[in-house]
């Protein structure tokens, strides 16, 4: 993430001009949070000035802004912080943000904090008892991945691309599968059988919200609610706006960066168009048109919602986000008319996600709704228990997979995930380097743009990021064959029960010390479990 943004998973443009080396987000270990505040998510390159306060119910802090920022004033005092100049100090201000949906205040200091100064701060904030929990707003970033180094540029798209790039949705039967790279076979063990689950259900009835970059125009999306998604973001430098705020609408209009914008030392991006890529893989692509390619639900309707721009997003937005997307109410928003039942996150960020924190409230509440929020592992080749939203309780926690089906190099592992799904293993033989291949990538919707968008195109990505709307896509489908059946949806928890007891097991026996779930998310017998769940 650069300034601790959640990370995009992975892309790349089948116009390709891609890195050969993982954009893996820079997560690492973290320290656990005390009991009321959380300072795991503070990285020591970048700067703190916002926070979030959650006071306890009841308190006269919980109902008055006034007096919620007058007692972060006191902390401040007790710090020790000031701001001006060494030869003209002056007291730090705090002015009052605003409220999240989930009942906490966020509260903005006019001088950015060290990692440090904001730890101290956070402390003394936590030491106030009618403090229920505090912690940093900082950045997530998309979980970035591999792209392909070079590739044929489609000028006339047709279906004839599915056959020749989507491994990922036949059946993990070892059958080959031609990788043009290579202009030789593979043994394809590590798909997820999604084709013979389209027999049972296509997802028809069911809406998935996709929190990402947002969307760009592309002949073979089904943009229907492009438009009553929204843009979250509330900072005009993450936004790219002129000015703060949120406006309507899930469009992408580029997340480019210029070096060191996003934290000392940075290089310059082009934009990602990541949100383009896993709106197409969870369902957003149109399929049976003669176009383009497929997407895993393809009969849903794919709700795009921005949280992601330049560098990141905040988790104080991305929180509110979950909410909103979810059916939730969130002050100065217009009601969610199209309420999702499955949120896809492909995003994540170091530290732990207490079920007190913004993200940890926020996906609770969603699953109190009746959404499955599926979130990627990460792609730090680390214990995903270090990470966020990965962390938080209730979340589908989802690693990846290549064609081998053995866990990708870049994966995130351990006890937490719950299950694993195609992200693409980037090089030969899912190998941790070498040859790069047709396989080795998950091929979706993307732009041709390097700041805005241009021409669409399709392109390959590797990393959890792809393999989450994957599984966001396989929930879609299972709870659209339960409205064919005339059966009442299935609750989160079926779902994530579902989902781990219809799983396939490697063909590759993954290593015990790094686990992945119980196995790669198999989606015809997971909508034939939902069918048969009582």
């Amino acid at each position: 993430m650069e300034r601790h943004t959640y990370k995009r998973f992975l892309a790349a443009s089948l116009l390709l001009a891609l890195s050969a080396s993982v954009s893996a987000a820079d997560f690492g270990t973290s320290p656990q949070p005390s009991n009321n505040f959380d300072v795991s998510p503070l990285q020591s390159d970048q700067t703190y000035s916002g926070f979030i306060i959650t006071y306890k119910d009841g308190s006269s802090e919980r109902g008055n802004a006034a007096i919620a920022v007058q007692n972060v004033g006191v902390a401040v005092s007790r710090a020790k912080l000031t701001a001006g100049t060494a030869a003209a100090p002056r007291a730090l201000n705090v002015r009052y943000a605003r409220k999240l949906a989930t009942g906490a205040d966020l509260v903005h200091t006019d001088r950015a904090l060290s990692a440090g100064e904001a730890a101290t701060l956070i402390k003394q904030i936590a030491a106030d008892p009618s403090v229920a929990y505090v912690e940093p707003e900082y950045l997530l970033k998309r979980v970035d991945g591999i792209r392909p180094e070079g590739a044929a540029t489609f000028t006339v798209p047709n279906d004839q691309y599915y056959a020749a790039y989507q491994w990922d949705y036949l059946a993990p039967s070892g059958a080959s599968f031609f990788d043009n790279t290579l202009n030789a076979n593979v043994a394809n063990w590590g798909a997820d059988n999604t084709q013979q689950a389209w027999t049972l259900a296509d997802g028809t009835g069911v809406t998935i919200a996709s929190l990402d970059t947002g969307v760009t125009n592309h002949p073979d999306l089904n943009l229907a609610l492009a438009s009553a998604g929204y843009d979250f973001i509330t900072s005009a430098a993450v936004s790219g706006r002129s000015t703060n705020g949120r406006v309507a609408g899930g469009w992408d209009t580029g997340d480019w960066t210029t070096r060191n914008q996003c934290g000392s030392g940075q290089a310059a991006e082009n934009s990602s168009w990541h949100g383009t890529h896993v709106f197409g893989t969870a369902g957003g692509e149109n399929t049976n048109n003669s176009t383009g390619m497929v997407g895993t639900a393809f009969g849903a309707q794919v709700l795009p919602v921005r949280v992601l721009g330049h560098c990141g997003g905040s988790n104080a937005d991305i929180a509110d986000a979950i909410t909103w997307a979810s059916g939730g109410s969130v002050s100065g928003v217009p009601t969610n008319t199209h309420p999702a039942k499955v949120l896809s996150l492909s995003l994540g960020g170091s530290g732990t996600c207490p079920a007190s924190s913004a993200l940890g409230s926020a996906i609770t509440g969603a699953i109190g709704r009746g959404a499955s929020v599926v979130v990627a592992a990460g792609n730090s080749n680390a214990n995903a228990a270090n990470f966020s939203p990965a962390s938080c309780a209730g979340a589908v926690v989802v690693a990846a997979t290549g064609v081998t089906s053995t866990r990708a190099y870049y994966s995130n592992y351990g006890s937490i995930v719950t299950l694993a799904a195609p992200g693409g293993g980037v090089y030969k033989n899912d190998a941790s380097s070498g040859t790069q291949t047709t396989t080795g990538f998950i091929w979706s919707t993307i732009n041709a743009g390097t700041t805005t968008p241009t021409t669409a195109t399709y392109g390959g990505m590797a990393g959890t990021s792809q393999a989450t709307p994957h599984v966001a896509g396989v929930v879609a489908l299972m709870q659209s064959y339960r409205l064919s059946l005339g059966k009442s949806l299935l609750t989160p928890a079926q779902v994530t029960s579902l989902l781990k007891s219809s799983a396939t097991v490697p063909h590759v026996t993954p290593s015990g010390s790094k686990p992945i779930g119980t196995g790669i998310v198999n989606a015809y017998a997971a909508v034939q479990a939902a069918g048969s769940q009582p």
